[in-house]
């Protein structure tokens, strides 16, 4: 397994394949960035989305400007993120960059 995997987010179909790639990724010991943009920016006001921001070894961040243009208020954030997390496409740079392992849902 990879030490470290990151998951370019970009349809709103996919928080359950999210969040079991997450947990088992996690499970083997590696960290994990996530990355919502576009469209999969209205998985912020997912139950479960609060709980992914939570995991251990988890970093999460979505594009603020996809997160406006989706009509949300970038002031209101996200439960389970803080204004940090509010971020540009550089995060989705970072992923491939930084991360042995490069996933896009």
């Amino acid at each position: 397994m990879a030490k470290s995997v990151g998951i370019f987010v970009t349809s709103p179909r996919y928080m359950r394949h999210v969040i079991g790639i997450t947990k088992a990724a996690v499970a083997r010991g590696s960290k994990v960035k996530v990355f919502f943009s576009w469209f999969s920016t209205h998985l912020t006001q997912c139950s479960d989305f609060p709980a992914l921001c939570a995991m251990e070894n988890v970093d999460v961040s979505i594009c603020a400007d996809s997160y406006k243009n989706c009509g949300y208020d970038v002031k209101d954030i996200p439960a389970g993120l803080d204004d940090k997390k509010m971020a540009t496409q550089a995060q989705h740079g970072v992923i491939i960059d930084d991360y042995d392992c490069y996933l896009t849902l």
